[in-house]
């Protein structure tokens, strides 16, 4: 399913939910994307950038990863959550996560329509990534999954049981490749 341009739905929301308060004209202020790939975990974000204490840009940026293979509704409410940060930092000049303004924007949105619910956390299936290894404690046994090589890491109970908490070279861990079963 390939994904669905961002702008006409930032507008749509923008012009039915924030009075048009997120353009300057017909331009957003805030650039709205499609995530590289990275984002895995988290289906959206919003970030302002500052450089020296001065705000240079902003951006809301969906996850392809996250929401690609799900439906419309899901990218809309997921984008109207960012947008309601983005009103908060750009429009009210406050600073908040998800305080009284998100929430009371949030509950005036919800209320107004019943295509899709902005919440505050979501419920999507998120990809699981696979460790490409597993850290194997020559002492115990005990198997950790590890997404990259740690060189130094040592197993911490061992340590803690044997070596009074702390690091011993006998306790570094043996790397090798996961399975598919990790």
């Amino acid at each position: 399913m390939p994904l669905v341009p961002l702008l006409p739905l930032f507008h749509n929301l923008n012009r039915k939910y924030f009075d048009e308060a997120l353009t300057s004209g017909l331009k957003p202020i805030v650039t709205v994307k499609w995530s590289d790939g990275r984002l895995r975990k988290t289906a959206g974000f919003y970030r302002s950038q500052t450089k020296f204490g001065v705000r240079c840009g902003s951006e809301i940026v969906l996850s392809k990863p996250v929401l690609e293979n799900l439906p419309q509704i899901a990218i809309e409410s997921t984008l109207c959550h960012e947008m309601i940060h983005a009103w908060i930092d750009l429009v009210l000049c406050v600073r908040e996560g998800h305080g009284p303004n998100f929430h009371a924007r949030m509950k005036a949105i919800n209320t107004a329509q019943t295509r899709f619910q902005v919440s505050v956390r979501h419920e999507f299936p998120v990809p699981i990534n696979r460790p490409k290894w597993i850290a194997v404690c020559p002492s115990c046994g005990l198997r950790f999954p590890y997404k990259r090589f740690v060189r130094g890491a040592a197993c911490r109970q061992c340590c803690n049981t044997y070596h009074g908490g702390g690091w011993h070279a006998s306790c570094l861990l043996i790397y090798e490749p996961a399975s598919k079963e990790d």
